[in-house]
């Protein structure tokens, strides 16, 4: 007999479960056949359906590995390693049992009777499972929540052998019918004049299976208007429960026969319910997940500013300003962490001036050789230098009467640094080894993700440099300060990725929402984008999971105790305080309400953490 070897995390030795039943479940939760201590575990399932002697593995809200491969579902074979949360499960196989022989035509009509009835309840339970295993797999493959209530209840009507089913679901509004077939699998007309109210009515309230062989001869519900009305026969109508709360009913019937429901029905009818409950919220939950995802689309679409998306206050706030000063043909500086976007800035402040039709032209400051630097901003003439075999014109030529954006300008070494200020102040260039210069039309805005200010504290960077290009400041804020930007931006690169890679991913799960949301983000929205571009081309199903983002608690910045937080925003606030009155230890204390002498302290401290400090003396 087949059976699993469980090795649950922290167990000494394994544990052997043999599989006798037609459908098992393991999990976490009591009322699956066979538990699994593993915190890691969520509240799914996986289901083991006996089909023909194999055993399929399918996977109810939770993911798991066969032979170190990820999947949904796989069909067993001995000796198959098995991986879920944290725990190991081994598929077994016992010895074949030997053929039972063929009774022969000599045995006795007792015999044969029951014969014919153990087939007949074989063939019933090998049908249910493969019912089970058809709607498991529509609801893998479709994501429609539509397509898998039909198919369950088509389903549910030829277990039971029904003449039609009805599937009712628990909503805002109250029970309402979310899916009426009849036998010949098409959608019921007319629905409130083949249902019992009474009968809904009654389950609904007991929350417990309701069996009539004959309902009109039933004296609870024979004087019932509409089950005289409606003339019912046979009826079964049993409750859906999750986690121990009624989510719906499933109604079947026969208004030609009565005793079309025996005990056999009933009994197959509630394994069906019972996985179909988890079916119907597996379903309802991707419903969830669509809409959810549908909703961020639609609010990526409004909250786009042009090829920018950001829907905080911080993205707004530089939204606003790109639109005031592109039309204005003034040098820009913009600023900012590594990935936050700026050339993604410096093409909307082109693409919204009156250069709009001229070139954007864009060059990485600090990816171009010392050496080769001059020549690439300036051109060169023919013999300039060794390797100068004809006249080259460099980037401001090539960006006349349009914008030449300049990243990572930090970068830039000094000598190059005093020629581009000539540039920017007397608007000519002159080629390396030409003898005369060269008018130029074109805007400037630069980008770097250092602090120049303190660059020319170290005189690494020129301070009337500086002035030239910081005519207006644009500072972008970093993806962990741009409040509800994330999912939006994730399902941006989502979308686009999909389509690139041909991919059947088409949204986030919950989880992985919030394992987003809580990252910190160092590479900013570029970080963003590759992992989103990852997960697609990684991913199994329709749904992006943490893992498939390769996201866990141990890579989510952990929170700064308070009183530290405090003392850090503190420490910047006083000293952006003494940068505004020039040092003036005095006028900061009388400014900020404290006694000098706190402000005195603060300037010890900062001295003994290696701090120059901003205070001065005064005279």
């Amino acid at each position: 007999m087949p059976n699993l070897l469980l090795l649950p995390p922290g167990a000494g030795s394994p544990t052997e479960a043999a599989l006798v039943r037609p459908i098992t479940r393991i999990g976490r939760e009591a009322a699956n056949e066979i538990r699994l201590d593993d915190p890691a575990l969520g509240e799914g399932c996986l289901v083991l359906t006996s089909i023909k002697g194999r055993h399929r593995l399918t996977a109810l809200g939770l993911t798991f590995t066969v032979n170190g491969r990820a999947t949904k579902e796989h069909l067993l074979a001995d000796g198959d390693a098995i991986e879920v949360g944290a725990s190991k499960v081994t598929y077994v196989t016992a010895a074949p049992r030997p053929v039972p022989q063929v009774p022969s035509p000599a045995a006795a009509p007792e015999e044969d009777s029951h014969t014919q009835e153990v087939e007949g309840g074989v063939l019933r339970e090998r049908q249910l499972l493969e019912s089970l295993t058809s709607i498991s797999r529509v609801l893998l493959e479709t994501y429609n929540i539509d397509s898998v209530l039909d198919q369950l209840m088509d389903e549910a009507i030829k277990v039971t052998r029904a003449d039609k089913g009805f599937l009712i679901l628990n909503g805002e509004q109250g029970p309402s019918v979310r899916s009426a077939r009849n036998a010949s699998g098409q959608p019921l007309t007319q629905v409130g004049d083949q249902l019992s109210d009474s009968i809904v009515a009654t389950v609904l309230e007991t929350q417990a299976p309701l069996v009539l062989s004959n309902a009109l001869d039933d004296p609870k519900f024979s004087s019932s208007a509409s089950i005289v009305d409606l003339k019912v026969h046979s009826v079964m109508c049993l409750p859906l429960r999750q986690k121990g709360e009624l989510i719906g009913l499933i109604y079947v019937g026969n208004d030609r026969l009565v005793n079309r429901f025996d005990a056999k029905a009933e009994e197959m009818l509630t394994i069906f319910a019972a996985q179909a409950s988890l079916l119907i919220q597996n379903a309802l939950l991707v419903r969830e997940l669509q809409l959810d995802n549908a909703q961020l689309r639609e609010k990526v679409e409004r909250e786009a500013f042009g090829r920018i998306i950001g829907a905080g206050a911080g993205m707004q706030a530089v939204f606003r300003r790109i639109e005031k000063v592109a039309p204005a043909d003034v040098t820009v500086l913009i600023t900012g962490e590594s990935g936050t976007g700026k050339e993604l800035v410096a093409h909307e402040l082109h693409q919204r001036s009156a250069r709009a039709k001229g070139p954007f032209i864009a060059i990485n400051c600090g990816a171009i050789p010392e050496n080769l630097i001059e020549s690439e901003l300036f051109g060169h003439v023919r013999g300039a230098f060794t390797g100068a075999v004809g006249t080259r014109q460099g980037r401001f030529q090539a960006a006349h009467g349009g914008t030449l954006f300049l990243d990572e300008i930090g970068e830039l070494p000094l000598p190059m640094q005093v020629n581009l200020l000539r540039v920017l102040q007397e608007k000519v260039i002159q080629k390396v080894g030409a003898n005369h210069t060269e008018a130029i039309d074109i805007r400037v805005i630069a980008a770097t993700n250092r602090d120049l200010e303190e660059e020319v504290r170290r005189g690494r960077f020129r301070e009337d440099l500086l002035f030239r290009l910081n005519v207006v400041g644009l500072h972008l804020p970093p993806l962990r300060e741009r409040d509800g930007d994330v999912p939006l931006l994730a399902n941006y690169f989502l979308k686009r990725a999909a389509e690139t890679f041909q991919s059947k991913a088409q949204s986030f799960t919950k989880p992985a929402l919030r394992a987003m949301a809580r990252h910190s983000w160092p590479g900013n929205v570029r970080e963003l984008e590759n992992r989103v571009k990852r997960a697609v081309v990684l991913a199994d199903g329709a749904f992006i999971t943490p893992e498939d983002l390769e996201l866990s608690e141990s890579q989510q910045a952990p929170l700064e105790p308070l009183a530290q937080a405090r003392e850090a925003w503190q420490r910047r606030y006083i000293n952006e305080a003494l940068a505004r009155n020039g040092g003036n230890r005095t006028q900061t204390a009388k400014d900020l309400g404290v006694d000098p002498r706190t402000i005195f302290r603060h300037l010890e401290a900062e001295r003994a953490i290696g701090g120059e400090g901003p205070g001065r003396e005064e005279a």
